[in-house]
């Protein structure tokens, strides 16, 4: 049944039975009334005895709280909400349309132009969400009504925390990785400062090698410079302390030697035979001369096996020091005196050899430089500036034979050296 007036089977409308417009319009609507609303349900009082009944259709009555004939009940769907109004008399409600079910996986319809909306549609060739029907509950996740995007969550709609973790987790990747490129940093940091000090330990044996190296060739360059014989040096060192020795009629050599005597005065050694005879006759006294200088001194003991004698002056004198080894064959020799009363003389030569002496009291230390009378006493240098004997005696009728005593026996016999 159509709401309305019109033909059945789709003729001309023609004005509906009793209207008065010849134009085929309906005439006006009565009035729409409203049911009184009670404390009690909602529903209308029921009306006092001989008064008329609301929207009461003629013709029929209809009881408070019953549809009239044929038609739906109008009343609330619950206690306390509103009544829904009466139908109209004369006029059938329109039945409702059919319920669709929504489409699946289709959007909604477009809004109205000019109407906001939540979401924008999307474009062509995209696939359309799930569709979502009236009545159903979103999923879990997803979203809470049809055309809306779901905000990341859980299914009660808290924010999700994924991310966290993740960037956690980065940032713990870029830690270990900083921290092993550090240790093999630090790794290849610590090979290269032991090598560095391998090689400085390397280099410091090797410049205590060689700095031992210059040391001994120093030491040994002394020695040769000690060895190496000056006739001038020896002489300017050692002529202060020899003098021509004045002994009665005899002349001859005497020498400082050793340290200073009890009285701080000058220790000498000279030949035996050159004091002989002021020892003979009972004298002691001598003189010690240089050039215009005149120093006496006393014969303290003699030995004339080996032919020595010790002298003392209170002059103070610089003493020669004995040679501790015993000369060579071959080495270099400076013999100082006065020969014929000449003083300050001096020549050079090499030990030719060692001899016994005539009457076998030692060896005796032949030499080739040159003496005479009045050197006998006198000091033989060695290149160290050291004394190593006693000149006593030259080989008669020949050249380049002298002979000397030994000064360790001149020692061993007086301790003065």
């Amino acid at each position: 049944m159509t709401a309305g007036y019109g033909s059945q089977d789709g003729g001309p409308v023609g004005p509906a039975p009793g209207s008065g417009d010849q134009g085929g319009r309906p005439g006006p609507l009565p009035p729409r009334m409203e049911p009184p609303r009670t404390a009690v349900g909602g529903w209308p009082a029921p009306p006092a005895p001989g008064a008329p009944v609301p929207h009461q259709p003629p013709g029929g009555t209809i009881h408070p709280g019953a549809p009239a004939p044929g038609q739906p009940s109008v009343g609330p769907a619950h206690p306390g909400a509103p009544a829904a109004p009466a139908p109209v008399a004369g006029f059938a409600a329109a039945p409702a349309p059919p319920a669709v079910p929504a489409p699946r996986n289709t959007w909604p319809a477009a809004p109205e132009t000019g109407q906001p909306t939540s979401q924008p549609y999307p474009a062509a060739g995209q696939p359309a969400p799930a569709a979502w029907s009236p009545g159903q509950p979103p999923a879990a996740g997803g979203p809470a009504f049809p055309g809306t995007t779901p905000y990341p969550g859980d299914a009660t709609g808290r924010p999700r925390s994924g991310w966290l973790p993740r960037a956690a987790l980065l940032l713990a990747l870029v830690l270990v990785l900083v921290s092993g490129v550090q240790a093999y940093q630090i790794h290849v940091l610590n090979d290269r400062l032991g090598d560095t000090r391998r090689d400085l330990a390397s280099t410091q044996d090797q410049d205590g090698v060689r700095l031992d190296g210059l040391e001994q060739r120093a030491e040994e360059l002394e020695k040769q410079a000690g060895t190496v014989f000056d006739p001038e040096s020896i002489a300017a060192a050692v002529l202060p302390s020899v003098f021509r020795v004045k002994a009665g009629p005899a002349t001859g050599t005497a020498f400082a030697v050793g340290k200073p005597n009890s009285e701080g005065g000058a220790n000498l050694f000279t030949n035996y035979h050159v004091v002989e005879s002021v020892w003979e006759s009972g004298g002691r006294e001598v003189f010690l001369e240089r050039t215009d200088q005149r120093f006496p001194a006393t014969i303290v003991k003699v030995d004339e096996e080996n032919d020595v004698a010790h002298l003392r002056t209170a002059a103070k004198f610089t003493g020669l020091v004995a040679a501790p080894t015993p000369v060579k064959s071959g080495q270099q020799i400076v013999v100082v005196g006065a020969p014929l009363g000449l003083t300050d003389s001096v020549t050079t030569g090499v030990v030719s050899a060692f001899r016994k002496a005539e009457n076998g009291s030692g060896d005796m230390i032949q030499f080739d430089a040159p003496i005479n009378p009045g050197n006998s006493g006198g000091p033989v240098i060695n290149g160290a500036k050291q004394v190593v004997g006693i000149a006593t005696a030259k080989a008669r009728d020949a050249e380049g034979i002298g002979l000397a005593v030994p000064i360790k026996t001149a020692c061993d016999g007086f301790d003065i050296c």
